[in-house]
């Protein structure tokens, strides 16, 4: 009886220990969140939206790549406003990408307004 007691008692001071570190786990990144200066928010949202656009890029270069594959031939001539309905996102950030991709000397400004040439 004493046994099964002392068992018993040893299992609950070990499941409280159990959650006591799992809430400290929990409880740590949060006020770490919370409590981080503003200039280290920034940097980090200005690092993933810099992810972001490379990774839209990279979209928009496959995109490219796979059209060519279809037609040999032409040119890769792509619209703002398809490519941002094709890839599900905002037309000014498909805009941001295609300049990104213009500085890098990856796609032209075709004659027409609107509209983007893919060098693949």
């Amino acid at each position: 009886m004493i046994n099964s007691f002392a068992a018993g008692f040893l299992w609950i001071t070990l499941h409280w220990w159990v959650v006591l570190i799992v809430c400290v786990l929990g409880i740590t990144p949060i006020c770490i969140w919370a409590l981080e200066p503003e200039k280290t928010r920034v940097e980090r949202a200005r690092r993933r939206q810099k992810k972001q656009l490379r990774t839209l890029a990279d979209k928009i270069l496959s995109h490219g790549q796979s059209v060519h594959q279809l037609f040999p031939t032409g040119e890769v001539i792509v619209s703002e406003a398809d490519l941002a309905e094709q890839l599900r996102d905002r037309s000014d950030i498909v805009v941001t990408a295609l300049n990104l991709l213009l500085n890098e000397k990856k796609v032209e400004r075709a004659p027409l307004s609107g509209y983007w040439k893919l060098n693949v």
